[in-house]
């Protein structure tokens, strides 16, 4: 069994749990059960990445909400107290497991998503639907005592272009299906057999961004897919024509975007997720026309939040007793 560092037992262990951002957490899960053994701290603000070392130097053990706060090697090695990491989901691609395990830190990870895992296809939807039929600018316009103040489109007989056709990506299909659309899809692994199985057609990528009315991505970021959508890829598509990020920012050139966005050259862009999140107040997001922009909101659902936390309770009794649970043991 791996060895990691020892809990002292003269004291109650400290533990933290990070980006809270809504000040859900104590209420989804029952953290009573830890309280003879731990103080449990809530932190409802994100730490900045250089003051990670410092404001969390005197916690035991730390529950990550997934990927909102990075914990690079670096970062790990500046902690030596830190004992246990609790991490939801199944994988965290922005915590170094790998370099937690060589320092002895015990990190325990969560099932996923349970009945909120096709929440993100739900939301991309909301995005898809809110820009076609402008509610957001209709119901701030009634507020005011204006009435019908412009028109919207069918998603009947549209065409949506899928960057990726993966669990979500399909699901996005069946969904796009039932509105009587036609679904073309390309990813850099895709095949006609897979895109078939599901309803879509493959075609290649610069067909897709110049034929869909609608692009949304579900791809996982990585190097090799970072800024896959590209500067071209945007030039390409049609005017009247929207993009759906529900994903993860860095997968668009986020400079040609903007650029779209606020010269009409895109019909306009649904935008759930970031390459700097929180979102900073300067942002230019905030302000860009033809955006609707959400907080990275796509699996954040009681659903999927009251799976995380149930078992990271668990995890960190489990710790507490000595017998650290559903441990990670090699870095996503």
């Amino acid at each position: 069994m791996q060895n990691f560092r020892p809990l002292t037992h003269a004291r109650k262990a400290r533990i933290a749990v990070l980006d809270d951002y809504m000040g859900v957490a104590h209420r989804l899960a029952d953290w009573s059960i830890l309280s003879d053994r731990a103080e449990v701290t809530f932190l409802t603000q994100s730490i900045p990445p250089e003051r990670l070392a410092t404001e969390l130097a005197g916690y035991d053990a730390l529950c990550l909400l997934r990927e909102r706060t990075d914990f690079p090697a670096e970062v790990l090695r500046n902690l030596p107290n830190l004992k246990a990491i609790a991490a939801t989901g199944r994988q965290n691609r922005t915590l170094d497991s790998a370099a937690a395990a060589e320092l002895g830190i015990a990190v325990m990870s969560t099932d996923g998503s349970g009945n909120g895992a096709f929440a993100t296809v739900e939301l991309a939807w909301g995005l898809i639907l809110g820009l076609m039929r402008h509610i957001p600018a209709e119901a701030e316009a009634i507020r005011t005592g204006a009435w019908q103040t412009r028109l919207g489109n069918a998603l009947y007989g549209r065409t949506l272009g899928l960057v990726g056709l993966g669990r979500l990506g399909s699901r996005m299909s069946l969904v796009a299906q039932a509105f009587g659309m036609k679904v073309i899809a390309w990813s850099p692994n895709l095949t006609p057999e897979r895109a078939t199985a599901v309803g879509a057609e493959m075609v290649e990528k610069q067909a897709l961004f110049h034929a869909a009315d609608i692009v949304s991505l579900h791809l996982v970021l990585g190097p090799t897919t970072r800024g896959i959508v590209t500067a071209s890829d945007i030039a390409a598509m049609p005017s009247h024509a929207l993009l759906i990020n529900t994903s993860r920012g860095p997968l668009v050139d986020q400079a040609a975007l903007h650029d779209a966005l606020i010269n009409g050259r895109i019909g306009g862009a649904g935008i759930d997720v970031f390459d700097h999140e929180p979102l900073p107040a300067n942002a230019p997001e905030r302000h860009l026309p033809r955006l609707l922009a959400t907080p990275h909101l796509g699996y954040a659902v009681q659903e999927t939040f009251e799976v995380f936390y149930r078992q990271t309770v668990e995890n960190l009794d489990a710790w507490l007793n000595g017998q650290p649970t559903r441990l990670v043991t090699s870095q996503p």
